[in-house]
């Protein structure tokens, strides 16, 4: 019995970190997007409420996501690619609407700016609503059909709590490293206090790579999102096009093929998140005009 329920967990694992691997450009933009929340906070507040915020992933990850996954892939499969569709074509808008931002388009909002706690909180758990969905759709979607219902549960449920230790473990690491970098700054040792200076000169140039990293998972995750589940609803051309770029490339060995692939669905979802931010921001003047 023993033996059985070893095989079982080692299934479970084994199918969690084959599908795991492809959710690690969503899992790096998760990360990228989640400091914003606790910048401007009291230092003493920052690790409570990135606490809150990784209960309330686990919340929707758990509550939410797997359930309702779960409920469409056992009877409305053929809905489960328009989600990842609309997923991938969001996750293009906002990669899309970030580069826009580097050259210096301001795009207004509407939405008033948290300012207490609560609503930083609620805000970062509704942003997190939308990547973890995406997550446990791409984990659910690199799942084997054949591996069982419980199986699939039991992975699914380790991915997001993998997921989650590993988000939110490096935000709270994030946030906290320039107070580290200041009580270095405090030691008496000469060695230490010039480390913890470069570590406190160091966090901004550091958290602008994170967003760019961010920017450009979202923008590979979101395109390669498009281009797979656009062959699996109505349109085959990109998708064709792209694997016929890697049977062309494959000779050069799988790196430089995940890079070439990696670099044309980054490309192509830039393309269309910049034509759904010109849509928006076009409704949006016209809206601006009626009013």
């Amino acid at each position: 019995m023993s033996v059985g329920l070893l095989a079982v967990v080692d299934d479970i694992l084994s199918a969690a970190l084959k599908a795991s691997a492809k959710t690690a450009g969503v899992v790096i933009d998760d990360a990228a997007v989640t400091p914003q929340y606790v910048q401007g906070i009291a230092p003493a507040r920052e690790l409570p409420v990135v606490g809150r915020i990784a209960l309330g992933s686990l919340f929707n990850k758990f509550v939410i996501i797997i359930p309702v996954a779960l409920l469409l892939s056992a009877f409305a499969p053929g809905v489960l690619p328009w989600l990842l569709l609309i997923g991938g074509t969001y996750l293009c808008f906002e990669g899309a609407e970030k580069v826009t931002e580097w050259f210096g388009t301001h795009h207004e909002t509407d939405a008033e700016t948290p300012t207490t706690e609560p609503k930083l909180v609620f805000g970062a758990i509704r942003t997190d609503l939308i990547l973890s969905t995406e997550i446990m759709l791409i984990a659910l979607a690199g799942l084997d059909p054949d591996l069982g219902f419980w199986p699939t549960v039991g992975a699914l449920l380790v991915i997001g709590l993998v997921m989650t230790i590993a988000v939110y473990g490096a935000v709270a690491l994030l946030v906290k490293i320039d107070d580290i970098g200041l009580q270095m700054m405090k030691n008496p040792s000469r060695s230490t206090r010039r480390a913890g200076a470069r570590v406190v000169r160091a966090m901004p140039t550091v958290f602008r790579v994170i967003g760019v990293v961010g920017t450009v998972a979202m923008l590979w995750v979101g395109g390669h999102l498009v281009v797979q589940n656009l062959a699996e609803t109505f349109w085959h051309g990109p998708y064709d096009l792209l694997h016929a770029v890697e049977h062309g490339i494959e000779a050069a060995g799988p790196v430089v093929t995940w890079i070439v692939d990696t670099a044309i669905s980054a490309v192509f979802g830039l393309a269309l998140g910049l034509v759904v931010v010109g849509v928006v921001l076009g409704i949006g003047r016209l809206r601006g005009r009626t009013h």
